[in-house]
């Protein structure tokens, strides 16, 4: 049996590629309520992590836009997420939309490290990662492959409603770096 770290699944077939200009969402719904995993690939000629090269953890913050004329997935990652080396390191990252019934599974990968566990593996979720690059999971609804393209860390300086610096970040949690990835690859699971 293959380690969940160690992908050997192909492609599932009950998956449709669009194009990211005729995927009609509800950006603010998918990203805020319906959370995403964020998931990397830890490249080869960096050290192997103690619990596998693939890390991923649960964001509920980011958008989608278009910019630099291309479309354009956000996502916020606080410094302190074992997660962000795997996606500093990586040239791409996935964004994986789950069905409510996940709901669980989601809050596990976000509050559990992956410095302290494989938690991919205790998730019971398939990684899928026919292009080497970047993974993830069969029980996807939408799979939103992002080549990074720019990285930028918050900066307290640059809040103008104040209170968001008090509400969120209080309390010595780090500001997020927002990562910008344009979408190369936006798979919907078939109706």
């Amino acid at each position: 049996m293959a380690d969940a770290t160690t992908p050997t699944d192909p492609m599932p077939r009950n998956f449709s590629e669009v194009d990211p200009l005729d995927f009609a969402c509800r950006p603010a719904h998918l990203l805020g309520k319906q959370w995403a995993l964020v998931t990397a690939r830890m490249p080869d000629a960096q050290p192997l992590p103690a619990h596998g090269r693939i890390n991923t953890m649960t964001a509920a913050w980011g958008g989608l836009c278009w910019m630099w004329e291309r479309p354009v997935a956000m996502c916020m990652v606080r410094p302190e997420r074992y997660t962000k080396a795997f996606i500093d390191a990586a040239e791409c990252f996935s964004l994986c939309f789950l069905p409510k019934e996940y709901r669980k599974t989601l809050a596990y990968l976000g509050t559990t490290s992956g410095r302290d566990e494989d938690k991919i593996a205790r998730s019971g979720l398939t990684l899928v990662d026919e292009t080497g690059i970047a993974p993830w999971f069969a029980q996807s609804e939408v799979v939103m492959v992002c080549r990074k393209s720019y990285v930028q860390p918050m900066e307290s300086a640059c809040f103008t409603e104040r209170e968001i610096l008090e509400q969120h970040y209080s309390g010595g949690a780090g500001l997020h770096d927002i990562y910008y990835g344009r979408i190369e690859r936006l798979l919907v699971r078939d109706a």
